[in-house]
């Protein structure tokens, strides 16, 4: 089992910066993907940004593209989502997610069977 803990939440204003980090424990040596999801009041949950754990090789969804950063610490088990020019529309609540799957980064929740607690984010306009 995976243990995937987030932090780095709070409230914003419309422009400002946040950073997520997303701390894994346990059977570590297990996961090939690791991912952000977002979830707002009334929709579905979203990928947002998904790093290839071995490769470092990240994926954005198109709404996030140039804002916001993912990256990770290999020794800390580490990942941390830098959010830039943030925007009202931002706000969700942000799950972390791990996969063990060897076929790339899942874009689709079903494709990660550990997830994180969650982390509001609220982005004032």
């Amino acid at each position: 089992q995976v243990q995937l803990v987030e932090s780095g939440g709070g409230l914003v204003q419309a422009g400002g910066s946040l950073r997520l980090s997303c701390a894994a424990s346990g059977r570590t040596f297990s996961l090939y993907a690791m991912a952000w999801f977002r979830q707002a009041p009334g929709k579905e949950r979203e990928f947002a940004a998904g790093i290839n754990w071995n490769s470092g090789r990240t994926y954005y969804t198109d709404s996030v593209k140039g804002r916001f950063t993912l990256s990770r610490d290999n020794a800390k088990n580490t990942v941390y989502l830098q959010m830039n020019s943030l925007k009202p529309e931002d706000t969700a609540v942000y799950y972390c997610a791990g996969s063990g799957t060897i076929l790339g980064v899942p874009f689709s929740a079903a494709g990660y069977p550990y997830w994180g607690q969650g982390t509001q984010v609220t982005v004032s306009s």
